[in-house]
């Protein structure tokens, strides 16, 4: 069973090392891992997919929160969400088969990014299953490379989640320790 989690964190250096290393202190295996900007500046988002249970989600939840640079942790896990992956893959094409592999990237709704003489390279968004999907079917041709991102979630629906302002008014759960800058006495604003 795997859970999904969405960190908002300080963008920090050093905060992944820490989130990383919570992970691996508490023996739980980290199945996907993916950051990046939010449209908050000096935020960053992590999706994070983790093999556990229901009662090992809680804890995750609770650790997460003791790490300094940590602002917010939903676990989407159970909440109607939309997950995606990106994968590129290249795959080799002569002049018979280019054709047929164009045809496939049609059905999957995938998109080819790159042309070769000897290759392609496509680019296709989806769920885990669909890119594995796809593959499957390319592999006789000769994939070459494959890279996949990672899950990326988010919650159906408006406010569910409110965007982070400040870190006190938009966060779910215990208040998390905010670093304080030298020379400042009280928090430091996530955003103007």
């Amino acid at each position: 069973m795997s859970s999904t989690f969405v960190v908002y964190v300080e963008d920090k250096p050093g905060v992944l090392n820490r989130v990383a290393s919570l992970f691996r202190r508490r023996a739980f295996n980290i199945e996907s891992l993916t950051v990046g900007h939010t449209d908050t500046p000096g935020v960053s988002r992590m999706t994070i997919v983790v093999g556990t249970d229901r009662d090992g989600a809680r804890k995750v939840e609770a650790h997460l929160y003791k790490l300094v640079n940590v602002l917010r942790v939903d676990d989407v896990t159970s909440t109607p969400a939309v997950y995606r992956d990106l994968a590129m893959i290249k795959v080799q094409a002569t002049a018979e088969t280019r054709s047929h592999i164009m045809q496939l990237v049609d059905v999957y709704r995938a998109r080819i990014v790159d042309v070769a003489p000897d290759s392609l390279m496509v680019e296709v968004t989806g769920t885990e299953d669909k890119i594995d999907s796809l593959l499957d079917v390319l592999r006789p041709y000769g994939v070459i490379e494959a890279v996949r991102t990672g899950r990326v979630a988010m919650a159906r629906g408006g406010p569910r989640t409110p965007r982070l302002r400040r870190a006190s008014a938009a966060l779910r759960g215990p208040m998390p320790r905010v670093a304080r800058e030298a020379g400042h006495a009280g928090p430091v604003p996530l955003s103007a």
